[in-house]
């Protein structure tokens, strides 16, 4: 195996380096520890804009950029270097350099749990990226988006919007190019329920069954950690690694590179035990808060729902009987662990043939489609966008071939020499969904261009079958009597308010906001 060190952020993001048998980055199967990559287009289907199509409306809900350690995690940090302290030994080979290493935290009473400067980098150029990507914004335009509240969240709400609005100089013009935050507060039972970024936290019934990610991914560790341990240990002499410092050990890959830009970690371990530490994470979260979990569909669904409701009426348009005019960006900053209900909702990455992911054995990479690295790095992300298609017009490939002939004065131009005649041009729209930047088809609804599905294919879909696998919030969550502390009122009386239970109160909001 050869081990490609991974490259600075933006010089990533341009050499879009590919995962390989015979060439892997380890920051690319590290889970949630991995700093942002593009996700490899495991469906075939490259993530440019199909030829004849334009984004019209996107919607992102992001997990928080890269972060310094918890507490808890910290603390495990500490043992390891205590242990590397306070033994005499020999290290030899790629263990050489655990002698001279430190901790890269140097400010503790201020950095464990928060942003790091490499998250803070990840979210202004996520900024700057989504703003070209799509060219919603004019100069002098203000943005909205919505944020959890925990501070990590915050802030990199706040560095994307500083990066989205980072062209031209409006020093002198304060009511332009501006960014407004608006700050969900963490769910907790009786106050936020599905209405929040957070909907997980007030789902007792979910609540039951996420512990389940911890507990298979605990077991499989528990198959191959013992056997690093081993073989490692033949490069020291006077110490001895146990299965608990290999956990920290490859842990501090991911955050060692985020936080100081140190990759020797990365360096100490094979492919197969990058691929086993990555399953880990897999199982972790399939079976914590992604289609493992039978209430991961309940706790995505409100959001999917509310981006629905948007994308059906569309940019520009007013809803009816309202005053609300859908906003072309919806983007929406959270935690990882609120990104796989997202893809249970939209029905991904469960296909009998891939799913359940076994918990004794890892399959290999292409018979499984649940990816952690591809989800849940920092920011990992899942994105909506509504495309403006014609159909039955020239390709890009003839307009490169024939030329485009333009008319003094007139925008644009025509493809010179190619035959329409009896060729029907229609404008439709189309829905499709990516992963950290890889298209994933819906299974039943991929005709479109690019594999996309029809927007009334993609309502139908979600308000019938997507709606029927989520159920009811209010009753599945177990939350029938519970008392709103704001409103004063029990929630299914909200519920009944609400019919979609929780959806409609979040557009509501949205309503209030824009």
């Amino acid at each position: 195996m050869s081990v490609v060190r991974a490259l600075p952020y933006d010089q990533l993001q341009l050499s879009r380096i590919s995962v390989t048998a015979e060439q892997i980055d380890p920051l690319h199967h590290s889970g949630p520890t991995s700093p942002y990559f593009f996700a490899p287009p495991l469906a075939g289907v490259p993530s440019t804009v199909p030829d004849g199509c334009v984004v019209e409306q996107a919607a992102w809900l992001l997990r928080h950029g890269s972060r310094y350690p918890e507490p808890g995690s910290f603390t495990g940090w500490e043992n390891l270097f205590a242990r590397f302290q306070n033994a005499t030994y020999t290290a030899r080979g790629p263990l050489s350099f655990i002698p001279f290493w430190t901790l890269p935290i140097d400010d503790e009473p201020h950095q464990p749990l928060f942003l790091s400067s490499t998250g803070a980098g990840e979210a202004f150029a996520l900024g700057v990226k989504v703003r070209k990507r799509y060219g919603f914004t004019k100069g002098g335009e203000n943005i909205t988006v919505r944020t959890a509240g925990q501070q990590r969240v915050v802030d990199t709400a706040t560095y994307f919007t500083r990066g989205y609005l980072s062209a031209g100089n409006y020093l002198t013009t304060p009511s332009l190019n501006r960014g407004t935050l608006i700050i969900l507060p963490d769910s907790t039972t009786n106050t936020t329920f599905a209405d929040s970024l957070t909907p997980s936290s007030s789902c007792p019934a979910y609540g039951v069954f996420s512990g389940n990610g911890s507990s298979t991914s605990d077991s499989f560790r528990s198959t191959f950690r013992q056997g690093i341990a081993d073989r490692l240990n033949g490069f020291l002499d006077g110490l001895v690694l146990d299965t608990t410092d290999i956990g920290v050990m490859q842990d501090l890959c991911g955050f060692g590179f985020e936080v100081s830009g140190d990759h020797r970690f990365c360096d100490v371990f094979t492919e197969n035990e990058w691929l086993d530490y990555e399953y880990a994470h897999d199982l972790n979260y399939y079976y914590g808060s992604g289609p493992g979990n039978p209430l991961s569909a309940t706790v995505g669904f409100p959001w999917l729902k509310a981006v629905t409701d948007l994308f059906e009426v569309g940019p520009g348009n007013t809803v009816k009987n309202g005053t609300l005019v859908p906003p072309p960006l919806i983007m929406g900053f959270t935690h990882d662990n609120n990104i796989p209900p997202l893809i249970s909702a939209l029905g991904l990455w469960n296909s009998s043939q891939t799913s359940p992911l076994p918990i004794t054995h890892r399959p290999p990479l292409p018979a499984r489609e649940f990816r952690s690295s591809h989800l849940v790095s920092f920011p990992g992300n899942v994105a909506i966008e509504r495309m403006s298609c014609v159909i039955g017009g020239p390709t890009s490939e003839q307009a490169m071939d024939k030329g485009v002939f333009h008319q003094a004065n007139v925008l644009g131009g025509t493809v010179v020499n190619v035959n329409t005649t009896g060729t029907r041009k229609e404008e439709e729209v189309f829905i499709r969904v990516l992963a950290n930047e890889a298209v994933i088809p819906i299974p039943s609804c991929r005709s479109g261009p690019g594999s996309s599905c029809s927007l009334d294919e993609f309502v139908g879909y979600v308000n019938g079958e997507r709606k029927d696998v989520a159920g009811g919030f209010v009753e599945r969550c177990g939350l029938e009597g519970v008392v709103d502390v704001e409103v004063g009122d029990e929630l299914l009386n909200r519920a009944v308010t609400y019919p979609s239970h929780g959806t409609a109160h979040f557009l509501h909001m949205i309503a209030q906001k824009y």
